[in-house]
């Protein structure tokens, strides 16, 4: 990645362990600021600021979106505080990247997208992996006609989640599909211009955490595209194995990516056909810095940007969809109190 020539100028919202990969090294990398940050825990404000070079530590969120030379806020709060604090960001006039999901539910979503256009701000929903060179050589094979028709798309996700961590929190939005799942719908999203238009959920089953309450511990949701297609998003957060494959099979061949969330980590895409089997590597690059460099392309010269706030009513709404099949409700809605 190339330095830019315009930096953005980001404020911080927490000192969360994703806003080191996430955000502050690849901006650091490509010459962007770091010039706000607030904490529940001053002390970890002051470490994050000292490590990553931020110019001000703020005592609360509310004087990091408060201050003027913070021109986008990057939220990568619990996910039941992105709605609330996106709709506070875009209130004080800053653009935002979001941790994903974007709300708690597609209401919420649509909230955010609507204040942010009346605002003449933009959201963008931190969908990473949408912009690493496997995912665009995954959508360019399929356009390329190698693969044929859209048969099927699978995505696993697996992995551990920590006794105690937020993720198993309800009340937070916490769940399989909210943590891990919504990459997978999102994949399902991202290639419905071969399957004839936007998937829907079929069907859907899950497993409840114990001892937390309507959060989904795993949940497999089916899904159908209009042309007849099929999708099958499998998540876990509870297993012994970290997965993060997707496999696309066509009429003709089928793709396999090794791992379509974090690339950097297996930058593989292997494309299967009559002709015979080739392994592609994509480039180790994380799909974090690509996904800064469409930020800025945007901000900075009107490019398009794939996963703005339209998209991400879009996956939320496809996300109670699947919660509401498998038995579950969506998540809860958090409010700011005054």
């Amino acid at each position: 990645m190339t330095t830019v020539e315009r930096p953005l100028r980001f404020g911080v919202l927490g000192a969360a362990r994703i806003t080191g990969a996430a955000l502050a090294g690849p901006a650091r990398d490509a010459g962007h600021r770091l010039v706000a940050v607030a904490a529940r825990d001053r002390r970890r404000a002051e470490a994050f600021a000292a490590e990553y070079g931020v110019a001000r530590v703020h005592d609360s969120y509310a004087g990091v979106l408060a201050d003027p030379d913070v021109e986008v806020v990057y939220n990568p709060l619990p996910n039941g505080l992105h709605g609330p604090w996106n709709l506070a960001a875009i209130a004080a006039g800053k653009h935002v990247l979001t941790e994903k999901p974007s709300a708690s539910d597609a209401a919420e979503a649509a909230e955010v997208r609507d204040a942010a256009a009346r605002a003449g701000v933009v959201v963008m929903e931190a969908l990473h992996s949408y912009y690493h060179p496997v995912n665009e050589r995954l959508r360019a094979v399929l356009d390329s006609g190698e693969l044929g028709g859209l048969r099927h798309v699978e995505a696993v996700l697996s992995g551990r989640c920590p006794d105690g961590d937020p993720r198993w929190s309800l009340e937070l939005a916490g769940g399989a599909v909210m943590d891990v799942g919504c990459y997978g719908l999102h994949a399902a999203r991202s290639l419905a211009r071969f399957g004839g238009g936007e998937p829907a959920v079929a069907a859907a089953r899950g497993g409840e955490r114990a001892g937390a309450p309507g959060v989904d511990e795993w949940l497999a949701a089916d899904l159908v595209y209009p042309g007849g297609a099929t999708a099958a998003v499998r998540c876990h957060m509870a297993a012994p194995d970290d997965l993060m494959t997707l496999r696309v099979t066509g009429s003709l061949g089928e793709a396999f990516v090794h791992n379509f969330v974090l690339p950097q980590r297996d930058d593989r895409l292997t494309i299967r056909t009559a002709a015979g089997e080739r392994t592609e590597h994509l480039g180790r690059t994380a799909s974090f810095a690509h996904q800064l460099a469409a930020l800025t392309a945007h901000l900075r010269d009107g490019a398009a940007l794939p996963t703005g706030a339209d998209d991400a009513v879009a996956t939320m709404e496809l996300i109670d969809a699947a919660y509401r099949a498998a038995g579950f409700a969506p998540r809860p809605r958090t409010y700011l109190t005054p």
